[in-house]
Parts: C-alpha cells; sequence; structure tokens
C-alpha cells in the first residue's frame, strides 16, 4: 500500500556497518524468545550484523562461542517456546571491574557498539554502568596492548537499549513487563482448576504466587479470580487482619458459597515486617474456623509454559522499537528502556526507571506504604483500589441510599469477560447505593419483561466464566421500543449499561435518537465494547479480544507442531472478525505467520503469487512450516478455498498445503486474565460515570439526562480510558461493513511483513520517543491489567 509523503518511514535508518548484541539476564520470562527474535530480524532487515550472546553477562565476559553472529533462520520456532533459548546466568564476574574488561574486549574484538539487554532492574543496571565505564575499559584495553588506538577511536561508543523481561512487574515505568501476562495465564489456570475441587470438597485453597518485593502477581490474579483476601508486601493488612479475615470467609460461606481463595504473595508481610506465608494462613484458618484447607505453592510453574499472546505482542513491538532506538541514538543520548504505557511505545531514561523501582523498595522498608502503593503507578494504585471495592462487601447500614435502579445488559455476540464485567458493575453499583437489575437475553430480554434485580451475592464466581450468564441476543431495541420504554417506566430505570459489540453501539444510537420521543430513554446510557473481533469505534481494545486471540495463537502452535519432522508445510488458517482483520493481523503477528489477508487492505491475484513465491524461497531454506492466516470477509471472491488451491497447485514440489476454519472455538472458553481484569476495571469506571450522571441529572424528584455527553461509549485510547458520547463516533464509523473508519492496529502489520522477510514500507511515525519516568502517566493508563 503507498505511504503518505509526510510519513517518517523506517527506511531512512539504517544499520549498515554497525553491530548489535542482544542478550537476556537475570531470571527469565516468558516473550524474551519472541524478543530475542525481533532484535534479530530487525537488525539483519536494516543491515546491521546482530549477535546473540549466550548465557547473559556470564557469556559476554567469557567471549569465545558464547558470542555468536545470528541468522534469520536462527530465530525461527521460537515464537512459541518459554524461557530464553539464548540463556540466562546471574554472574558475578560482571560485578567486578576485571569481568567487565574482558567483556569490552570482546565486544570490541567483534566491533560490536549497541547492546540491547533484556532482563529485570539489575541486568539493566549493570548494563549502565558498563557503558559509563566504557571509554575508561578501552582506554585501559589500550594500555594492556590489547586493541589500538585506533580501535578505541572506532568504537569509542556503547549505546544500550533495555527491555523489561520480569515476570513480576516490579519495574516502574512500565504498565506490562515481558512475561507477566504468561505468568498470570499460569495462575489462573491454576486457581480455575483448584476451584472444581474446592467446590467439591467445601474447601478453603491458601495459594502462594511469585512476587518477594511486588504484589502485583498476587493483586492482579486476586481480582481476575474473585479470591476471598489477597496479601501482598506494598500493603501490609493493618493489625487485627486475622479476625478480620476470618469473618469474611464465614460471611462468603454463610451467603451459600461452597469454596474460599485466599492469595499470598511469597514476600506478604504485616506491618510490622513479620513475614505472613502461607502455612502461617492455612493454621490461622483451620485454627479459628475449622476449615478443611489445603495449600498450594505455585514456585517455577509461573515462569514456565509458552507465552502468552499479550507477551508475543509485547515483546516484538519491543524487540523492534529498540533496534530504531539504536539506530536513532548519539553519544549524548541516555540509556533507555523502550516500553508500553497503555497501548503506545515510549522510552524511558533506564536510571530514572531503575531509581523509581529502588524508590519503591524505600518506602516499603521506610514502612511508608501509601507511599509505595503510588510510587508502583496507577495501575498498580487501580487495581488495590477496585479489588478492595469488589471483595469486600460494606455492611448495609454503610452503604450510600440514592434510590437509583440502574439495569445491566448484554448485546450481540457472546465474548470471554462480559461475566467479569457485568459482576464489577452490580457490585460497584451496590457499592454507590443502587438497585442493581439485570436484564436477559438482551434487549429481546427487555422488552418482553425478562428484568430480576440482583444482589452481591448473585454474581459471586462469575469472573472465571465465559459466554454470557446473562443471554445475549443481536436483537435492536428499535422495533420494540414503545414496549422498552414501558418496561423502564414499570421498573423505574434511572440508568442503563450496556455491554457488547458493534449492535450494542447501534442500540445506543437507536436509543439516543428515540429520546426525542420517549421521556424515558433521557437517563445516562453507557457503553462498554465487547466483541472478539474487536471492531467498536472508539476504542483500541475490546473485552473479549484477547482471549480469541490466545486461541487463535495456541491453535496455529499446535497446527504447526503437528508439521513437525515432515516435509515442508503451509497452512491456511480462516479466523473471525466479520470484516474486521484485527484477529487475522495481531493473531498473525502473535503465531509468527508469513501472512495475513484482511479487507481492510485489499489485495489481488498477483499479491497472492507474490506471497507463494516469497513462502517457496523461503522453503527452500531451512524454514519447513508456512503459516497464512485469512479473514473470514477479507474478499468475497478469494475464499480460503481458493487461496488454499492456490498454494497448493503454486508450491507443488516444494511444500503442500493443508487448510483450518476456527470457527467458534475463537468465541468460547474461560477469559483470559486480561479480559478478566478488563472488563473488572472499566466496568467499575463506567458505574462511577453512571452514579455521577445520575446526580448530575436529578431534577425535582426525577432523573433527566438527554446532553449528549449523557449517552456514552468508555473505551481506551492510546494511554487512557475516554468516555465518547456516541453521536460523535457516528462519523469515524463504517456502518456498512461495521467497523471503525481508522484502525490503530493496521500500524502493526508492517511489522508482521518484515518479521516474515518482506521487504516493506514500515511507518515509525508513530514509535517511541524519550520522556521522563514521571511524566508518561496521563490520567490512567491500563494497557496493564
Amino acid at each position: 500500500m503507498a505511504q503518505p509523503d509526510n510519513k517518517k518511514l523506517f527506511e531512512n535508518l539504517t544499520g549498515a556497518g554497525k553491530a548489535i548484541a542482544v542478550l537476556t539476564s537475570g531470571g527469565d520470562a516468558q516473550g524474551m524468545n519472541a524478543a530475542v527474535r525481533a532484535v534479530v530480524r530487525m537488525g539483519i532487515y536494516v543491515g546491521a550484523k546482530v549477535y546473540f550472546v549466550h548465557e547473559g553477562y556470564q557469556g559476554m565476559v567469557d567471549g569465545g562461542d558464547n558470542i555468536k553472529e545470528a541468522t534469520w533462520e536462527s530465530v525461527s520456532s521460537m515464537l512459541q517456546v518459554g524461557g530464553t533459548v539464548i540463556g540466562s546466568a546471574r554472574c558475578k564476574d560482571f560485578r567486578s571491574h576485571e569481568g567487565r574488561l574482558k567483556a569490552a574486549h570482546n565486544l570490541v574484538h567483534r566491533g560490536i557498539t549497541n547492546l540491547c539487554v533484556i532482563g529485570g532492574d539489575g541486568s539493566l543496571t549493570g548494563a549502565n554502568l558498563f557503558r559509563e565505564e566504557w571509554s575508561g575499559l578501552l582506554a585501559e584495553l589500550v594500555q594492556q596492548e590489547l586493541i589500538d588506538e585506533e580501535a578505541a577511536q572506532k568504537y569509542s561508543a556503547l549505546h544500550i537499549v533495555g527491555m523489561v523481561g520480569s515476570i513480576d512487574n516490579d519495574f516502574c515505568g512500565t504498565d506490562m513487563t515481558i512475561g507477566t501476562d504468561s505468568a498470570l495465564h499460569r495462575i489462573i489456570e491454576v486457581v480455575d482448576a483448584i476451584m472444581t475441587t474446592a467446590q467439591s470438597h467445601q474447601r478453603t485453597f491458601v495459594l502462594e504466587v511469585m512476587g518477594r518485593h511486588c504484589g502485583y502477581l498476587a493483586l492482579v490474579s486476586a481480582l481476575a479470580c474473585g479470591a476471598d483476601w489477597v496479601l501482598i508486601p506494598e500493603m501490609p493488612p493493618e493489625d487485627g487482619w486475622e479476625e478480620k479475615m476470618c469473618q469474611k470467609l464465614s460471611a462468603t460461606r454463610s451467603r451459600g458459597s461452597r469454596l474460599n481463595i485466599i492469595i499470598v504473595a511469597e514476600g506478604a508481610t504485616d506491618r510490622h515486617g513479620k513475614a505472613i506465608t502461607s502455612s502461617i494462613v492455612k493454621d490461622l484458618v483451620v485454627r479459628r474456623l475449622g476449615f478443611d484447607t489445603r495449600v498450594t505453592i505455585l514456585g517455577h510453574v509461573q515462569r514456565g509454559g509458552t507465552p502468552s499472546a499479550f507477551d508475543r505482542i509485547l515483546a516484538s513491538r519491543m524487540g523492534v522499537e529498540a533496534v530504531m532506538a539504536l539506530l536513532e541514538t548519539t553519544a549524548n543520548t541516555p540509556a533507555c528502556v523502550v516500553s508500553l504505557c497503555g497501548n503506545q511505545s515510549v522510552r524511558l531514561p533506564l536510571m530514572e526507571c531503575v531509581q523509581m523501582t529502588q524508590e519503591v523498595q524505600k518506602a516499603m522498608d521506610e514502612k511508608r506504604f501509601e507511599d509505595a502503593v503510588r510510587l508502583r503507578g496507577r495501575s498498580f494504585e487501580n487495581n488495590l483500589r477496585t479489588y478492595k471495592l469488589l471483595a469486600h462487601r460494606k455492611p448495609e447500614i454503610e452503604l450510600p441510599h440514592s434510590n437509583f435502579n440502574v439495569a445491566v445488559l448484554n448485546v450481540g455476540a457472546p465474548a470471554a469477560g462480559m461475566n467479569a464485567a457485568v459482576r464489577s458493575a452490580v457490585r460497584v453499583g451496590i457499592s454507590e447505593g443502587h438497585k442493581m437489575f439485570a436484564v436477559n437475553d438482551g434487549f429481546e430480554g427487555f422488552y418482553k419483561g425478562q428484568i430480576k434485580e440482583v444482589k452481591w451475592a448473585d454474581v459471586g464466581g462469575w469472573t472465571g466464566q465465559g459466554g454470557s450468564l446473562l443471554g445475549t441476543k443481536r436483537t435492536l431495541p428499535a422495533k420494540y421500543i414503545d414496549k422498552i420504554a414501558e418496561q423502564i417506566r414499570k421498573y423505574n430505570i434511572n440508568a442503563l449499561l450496556v455491554i457488547g459489540g458493534f449492535e450494542a453501539l447501534e442500540c445506543l444510537l437507536q436509543l439516543n435518537e428515540a429520546r426525542a420521543q420517549y421521556e424515558e430513554f433521557c437517563i445516562p446510557l453507557c457503553m462498554l465494547p465487547a466483541t472478539i473481533s474487536n471492531n467498536v469505534p472508539g476504542t483500541d481494545l475490546s473485552i473479549g479480544a484477547d482471549t480469541a486471540l490466545n486461541a487463535i495463537v495456541e491453535t496455529c502452535d499446535r497446527i504447526k507442531q503437528s508439521a513437525s519432522g515432515t516435509k515442508h508445510r503451509v497452512f491456511i488458517i480462516e479466523t473471525m472478525g466479520g470484516y474486521c482483520g484485527y484477529l487475522a493481523s495481531v493473531g498473525g503477528l502473535a503465531a509468527g505467520a508469513d501472512a495475513a489477508y484482511i479487507y481492510e487492505e485489499p489485495f489481488d491475484i498477483r499479491d497472492l503469487q507474490s506471497n507463494v513465491e516469497h513462502l517457496t524461497e523461503k522453503m527452500k531454506t531451512s524454514i519447513q512450516r508456512g503459516l497464512v492466516l485469512r479473514n473470514e470477509s477479507c474478499n468475497e471472491n478469494y475464499t480460503t478455498d481458493f487461496i488454499y488451491q492456490l498454494y497448493s497447485e503454486e508450491g507443488r514440489g516444494v511444500f503442500d498445503c493443508r487448510k483450518n476454519v476456527l470457527g467458534h472455538m475463537q468465541q468460547g472458553g474461560a477469559p483470559s486474565p486480561f479480559d478478566r481484569n478488563f472488563g473488572t476495571k472499566i466496568a467499575a469506571k463506567a458505574m462511577q460515570w453512571i452514579s455521577k450522571k445520575l446526580n448530575e441529572s436529578y431534577r425535582q424528584g426525577r432523573v433527566f439526562a438527554n446532553t449528549e455527553d449523557s449517552a456514552c461509549l468508555l473505551g481506551m485510547r492510546r494511554r487512557a480510558m475516554v468516555f465518547q458520547p456516541v453521536v460523535q463516533l457516528k462519523d469515524d464509523t463504517d456502518f456498512v461493513h461495521r467497523i471503525p473508519k481508522e484502525q490503530w492496529w493496521l500500524k502493526l502489520r508492517p511489522l508482521m511483513k518484515i518479521l516474515a522477510k518482506y521487504k516493506t514500507s514500515y511507518d515509525v511515525s508513530d514509535s517511541g520517543q524519550l520522556e521522563h519516568v514521571t511524566l508518561h502517566r496521563p490520567r490512567e493508563s491500563t494497557a496493564a491489567i
């Protein structure tokens, strides 16, 4: 596709004559291999030499075969592998001056002056020290006659870019570190499995998760599974917590629950610094309540397994961003970390991030726990606030009494995470003093009067359930508008929360139009985007899309593995999404696809022929498997069968073909941790907005709201959560094809092509710019869960 002239294009940056080394250091994390792959392929793409440093800093100190030049093929088939295939080690030698001198000699010997370090704060701090000492180290090497003056001049500056690989998400300045989402997947898989056995025996389970200094995994997994109690190092419980916890567990059982879940971070302490271990918690529950209690310590399970779709995409984007940062760096540019803030790439000064991370630990050591939570960032703070709001029900007498009735319903196709959003909305609404009503089967159920009040306990255990427990239909309200108005009068509904996909947007637009005729619709109306297709205007992400991506990526991994050991084979995979190519494009990036055909990027027979020739060329090397994704509605003539037959015929003698239509498996299954938490937090924010609007529009004993800003969609835009009037979104929408006119993820498509060895233009005008760590978080960032 043609690129406008005003874009800053990647081909203007060249790596010719440069050498980049990539290493993984410290603890391993799922997704590190995706980052290594992206660095290697992007480096080679721009003409640089790229080297692996095996075994982290130890390999850099030891040199020899530990530092090897990488080839395009050497990173094939590593995208789906957990851990780090180039090895990682804790290195005492690099902490000494002599060790760093050896490392400098080994790098200069190969002409390497660009270093991409993937690790935690210790690894990145070591890299920065190495950079600061570089000129002194070269002077020593000249003095010892290990290198000459010419080499010292030629390699006078060392450039460093860091990527944070850590399952703990304990590095300040970044919303999500590589590996965190995958670790949450492991934890939630275990919790979901444990819940079934706990329910059978009416047991209490105490789960210990990793996080010696950071409670992110414990907190977010507690939010994702609706745990009864969570213990984290940043916010130790108040004195007397034992009694409060036991009361909470008893209250949960008395409301009919057959199980309790308590999550403990391995570094949890009380206010006096005394450790709270999982066994202490178990003994406490047994002694005081007599409940049958078991302990499960997850340990290194959390580090293992294949990386999630989120981690693969994050690592691939960051790997490419790291190479761009290295190409743009000068001798005066400080060492930086590439990261995501919201949905946008950012570059942050490495040492500012390290200092902020150390400040958190200092605050915890000095028992300034509120400061520790605040320093972790808005995302962590918001997670903690939301957990407290949803897990701990206030007594009736403490609740405000608003006398408002709020209805919640699902519209359109089911999406994983819808139930988490409903649970959150109901509980936050009750906490705000409202009466909450659930509507079954969308607007079809609404006009039929399938409306009932829903209480706090009615939504217990909903977070981890897939599909839509309320039931959902595609029926639009226009046809039954008078009957719906009648039901609103009957139940005295004062506000409406609609959770759904493109149909939900159409519903809100119809209700907004009906305000002119029916005063019943002059109430606050809010929509939350929930669809696997991610085709709703006004938001970068929708509830359910992450779960669908993971289903696609897991299936692609299995399909590719089925061809291991066989002759060369190409798989044609059809994904859902209607006319929206999000699942095909982003799924293709996460699964390592060679091509992804979508409606938004028109293609013809020449493009198909070019792709076949490209794959044929790759198959003549050591590449054995190819993957091609096709969005279900990308072209009415170039069907999945047509593409399969074309590839089979044109690839004859070089590779054979198989096809697979993924179908509704993309819509099913338990929601991913991301979707559970995104749904939970976005619904909590929506209910707080509804409360505000109800209070603003309450006049003379009734609610009356008919302004544009009283009918809104809550979406995530770049770095912040934004309420947008639905009427303003009409101009941004292609209603015929049910997609937004502009879609952010189209900028990721050239990235997929580059990593698949295509020559293409890559617009980097939206790439990260160097910012300061204290300034880069506007209102509320939620890339992170």
